[in-house]
């Protein structure tokens, strides 16, 4: 355990910059926010003609819920809000991608400095062998 804290203690400060940013984070949303204009098959409406004047804007949230797209329908102000949270959880998944290659770097550096492990001598095994027929 001691070595841990020593370990943790004498982090690059770039590592700790992006401690720190990742800290700053705060709420978070996965998946993806779409901004439609949709026909809406009226005949004689305008979304009909040529060129077609679509319906909306209309924001929809898509993300995987347990293996499966679900799609949710917003608000404008709903989709603003939205739109900054996806935005976080992009920016905590680059801060935690650069700091997973920081940490293999640092970690293959100190593991490198352990002694190797020492291999045990093959043996032969008696036990458990039948007897061949003979």
């Amino acid at each position: 355990m001691s070595r841990y804290i020593s370990i943790k203690t004498d982090l690059p400060q770039n590592y700790q910059q992006l401690q720190r940013a990742l800290g700053r984070v705060g709420y978070f949303r996965r998946g993806t926010l779409l901004k439609r204009f949709m026909p809406c098959g009226k005949p004689g409406c305008a979304c009909q003609a040529s060129p077609p004047r679509l319906h909306g804007p209309y924001y929809q949230w898509t993300r995987k819920v347990e293996g499966k797209t679900v799609t949710v329908r917003l608000t404008r102000e709903q989709a603003d809000l939205l739109a900054v949270w996806i935005d976080a959880g992009r920016e905590m998944d680059r801060i935690i991608a650069q700091m997973e290659q920081m940490s293999l770097r640092a970690t293959d550096r100190l593991l490198k400095r352990l002694p190797s492990p020492t291999r045990k001598t093959p043996t032969t095994r008696t036990r458990g062998k039948r007897a061949s027929p003979g």
